[in-house]
């Protein structure tokens, strides 16, 4: 009788054991598909033109449109979809896209109100679109947002805001005003983003920034160096889109300031800064030692993209 209940003993406790082995095999196999999922959601859309072509029967404005259209459809859309509010894995535990697209929906929320408040508007009092009235709130919904309602569901209110502002402009009856005025205002805008996210980049150097009356002020947290890098790259190929459709709507004008090239060399510079990151990580290497510092790269071709568009301003607000 003791030896055939150690014989029982025996075999629930083996029992047990290809039980927890198996359990244990389950979660690693799950862990690995979460990685390479999560590797998968992690690419970059590539910087071929997101609307295409321009057309020779589009009218005016009408690519510009649809880059932004665009560029919110690939927020959706890209391998993973819309990751900044996932409450599940892998989404959950990625932190790089849902950074880069932070970037790039601050540019579309730029270029929506720009449309709204200028391009669309023939003066400073006439009665603006109904349709980017409409876009404009649901560009600028919380992106961090999973339920009643979800990001997606605003942003996709928005996509449609957009397209029917497209079909208005091509049968005559919505506006887009292709000024040096209107053009100036967002590369203001634009040039303020740029000049901010530079200022963070280079702060991940470790030594503080000076402030207004020659305080110290902060630096870039280590565990936050890859966020504003990638928040960077997001900024960056927003603006490679949207600056190409400026370049074909405002030909005229950036033609006649003589500030098409200056425009052309700003997309070079952001270009750039697309390039495939081969390293693991991003690289925080302090002055001349031997690691890289890939944010003051990055902030490098910031930098140089801001002198850029403060350039290109002051060429556009001449008269």
């Amino acid at each position: 009788m003791k030896f055939g209940k150690r014989n029982a003993a025996t075999g629930g406790d083996g029992h047990g054991s290809l039980v927890s082995s198996a359990v244990l095999a389950l979660v690693v196999v799950w862990l690995f598909i979460c990685l390479l999922v999560g590797w998968y959601w992690s690419s970059e859309p590539d910087l071929e033109p997101v609307a295409g072509a321009p057309q020779p029967e589009m009218v005016n404005g009408e690519y510009t449109a649809r880059t932004l259209r665009a560029v919110v459809q690939t927020l959706l859309e890209k391998p993973g979809g819309y990751l900044s509010n996932d409450i599940m894995p892998p989404g959950l535990w990625l932190d790089n896209m849902p950074r880069w697209e932070y970037g790039v929906l601050v540019q579309v929320r730029d270029m929506t109100r720009a449309l709204r408040r200028d391009m669309a508007r023939s003066q400073s009092q006439s009665t603006e679109d109904r349709d980017l009235a409409k876009a404009e709130p649901r560009l600028h919904f919380d992106n961090n947002s999973w339920a009643m309602p979800a990001s997606e569901s605003e942003y996709r209110d928005g996509i449609r805001s957009l397209d029917s502002y497209i079909e208005r402009l091509q049968r005559g009856e919505a506006d887009f005003y292709s000024r040096a005025d209107n053009l100036s205002s967002w590369v203001g805008d634009v040039s303020t983003r740029l000049g901010s996210m530079s200022q963070r980049l280079s702060a991940s150097v470790g030594r503080a920034p000076l402030t207004t009356g020659g305080k110290l002020g902060e630096t870039t947290p280590w565990l936050e160096i890859d966020d504003v890098f990638y928040e960077a790259r997001g900024t960056s190929w927003a603006l490679v889109q949207l600056l190409r459709a400026v370049e074909h709507d405002f030909a005229d004008v950036l033609e006649k300031k003589n500030a098409l090239v200056s425009l052309q060399q700003i997309i070079r510079e952001l270009e750039a800064t697309q390039q495939t990151l081969w390293s693991p990580m991003v690289l925080n290497g302090d002055g001349f030692g031997m690691l890289a510092n890939h944010s003051l790269v990055m902030a490098n071709y910031l930098s140089r993209a801001n002198a850029g568009m403060i350039e290109l301003r002051r060429l556009l607000e001449q008269g």
